[in-house]
């Protein structure tokens, strides 16, 4: 996203390089981070309506993308409210509706599900995985492995900073030589941490 300055190296998105062409990936990127920060003096759809202009989408176009996301998302008859007056979950509902809105062609998402309710949660579960059918790229950081396990294409397990295994889950059973295993199960088997019953036995004392 260009917020931080490589130590070495450069990347690029697209063939893009990030840090001398910042804007031209930005509008190829939605980006939800883990803690939105939003701009709390604007209503919801006032702040929507920022980012669409952003992105130059076109007057009609930026109505009607609106208007589907806030009824799918069921703000619809909220979007006039202060963002300061919104529950975490609201907030989080329109962040993920600004990255959303310019169709962009690379998705970063840090634990984007957190505060959504179960319906919200599916939509944005299922709306990620039709958008990897049609060529939109997710990388969607999260702790909850079942989330990863089930949505994404290739994991990477990181630990402490460093990239200790990656690939599909099938292939990262056959390294840690555990077939049929969750990625629950992986994890805590690739980064040393596996037998933690001795721990639950202690603190149920």
């Amino acid at each position: 996203m260009g917020l931080l300055k490589p130590d070495a190296g450069n990347i690029k998105v697209y063939g893009v390089d990030v840090m001398s062409n910042p804007l031209q990936v930005k509008s190829m990127v939605g980006y939800v981070p883990e803690s939105p920060r939003l701009y709390e003096f604007l209503t919801g759809l006032e702040y929507l309506d920022f980012v669409a202009d952003v992105h130059s989408l076109p007057p009609n176009i930026k109505k009607e993308r609106v208007t589907e996301f806030l009824d799918a998302l069921e703000l619809e008859g909220r979007e006039n409210e202060m963002i300061s007056g919104y529950s975490h979950g609201m907030k989080q509902k329109i962040a993920i509706i600004g990255a959303l809105l310019h169709r962009p062609k690379l998705l970063i998402m840090d634990e984007p599900l957190t505060g959504l309710d179960p319906r919200s949660a599916r939509i944005v579960k299922d709306l990620i995985q039709k958008l990897s059918a049609e060529t939109v790229t997710t990388i969607f950081s999260t702790h909850v492995l079942e989330i990863a396990e089930a949505m994404c294409d290739r994991i990477t397990i990181l630990y402490q900073g460093d990239v200790l295994a990656e690939g599909t889950v099938p292939e990262l059973r056959e390294k840690a030589g555990m077939p049929g295993s969750s990625l629950e199960d992986l994890f805590l088997k690739l980064t040393g941490s596996g037998d933690i019953r001795p721990i639950v036995e202690a603190l149920a004392k």
